[in-house]
């Protein structure tokens, strides 16, 4: 039996919502479910009386949102953000969360969060888990086959009618899967989605400008859509390899 579990808290106002990440959290050893809360008073209340570790917190929530909360504290805990809308992850990361969940939430996914998380000295000792390992390589499906593609290979990840290929240093894979799929498969801080076509690596990046993107051997456009969050992210990520 793991000692010293991490304690975590889920916030949420959509039992469903909650419900699931509790069934998640009741099937990592390393996890313990203290409380689920479903608006800020109780969160507040909850974090006064128990000693909490982790909060999964859910960012569009009733009177006081989850990033309104998130910043009213002190000394908050680690945090998870948990939510449908995609427009507050580069918001998010400046405030120092783990990770950024879009619903649904898979458990795969679930446990690429978990493997983020800092233990610190009184719960080093739990970070034993297999699912905290780093990701090197994901397996795509391709022509009947499951294929193993290491992360530092891919440039970028291109989104067709009905399929979509991945475009390494060495190869090209094609695959019936969505972009929307791929984007939850790999970490979050080494690809990211500039337009609804293209999934690149943060790593492989020429050059970029407000409307493009340099790659080897491609230019790749930024959706409108897209555009604030990368050059936000892109920003930062220049600024902090500087």
């Amino acid at each position: 039996m793991i000692k010293n579990k991490i304690r975590c808290l889920v916030v949420d106002d959509e039992p469903l919502a909650a419900n699931v990440i509790k069934s998640y959290i009741e099937k990592v050893d390393m996890l313990e479910l203290v409380a689920i809360c479903s608006n800020a008073v109780e969160t507040f209340n909850k974090l006064n009386s128990s000693k909490i570790d982790l909060i999964f917190l859910d960012i569009k929530m009733p009177q006081i949102s989850g990033m309104e909360l998130m910043k009213s504290l002190t000394n908050p805990p680690q945090i998870i953000l948990t939510t449908a809308f995609r427009d507050f992850a580069v918001e998010s990361y400046e405030h120092g969360v783990i990770d950024y969940l879009l619903k649904p939430i898979s458990f795969e996914r679930f446990l690429k969060a978990i493997g983020k998380i800092t233990l610190n000295q009184q719960s080093a000792s739990i970070l034993t888990a297999p699912e905290v390992s780093k990701q090197e390589f994901i397996f795509v499906k391709s022509n009947k086959k499951q294929v193993k593609v290491a992360l530092d290979k891919i440039l970028y990840i291109e989104g067709l009618k009905e399929y979509l290929q991945i475009i390494t240093t060495t190869e090209k894979i094609i695959s019936y899967l969505s972009l929307t799929y791929m984007i939850e498969k790999l970490p979050s801080d080494k690809f990211i989605r500039v337009h609804r076509s293209y999934i690149i690596s943060i790593n492989k990046i020429k050059s970029y400008s407000a409307a493009e993107i340099t790659m080897p051997g491609k230019t790749i456009p930024i959706g409108n859509h897209y555009k604030q969050t990368t050059l936000k992210m892109l920003e930062n990520f220049a600024n902090t390899n500087n």
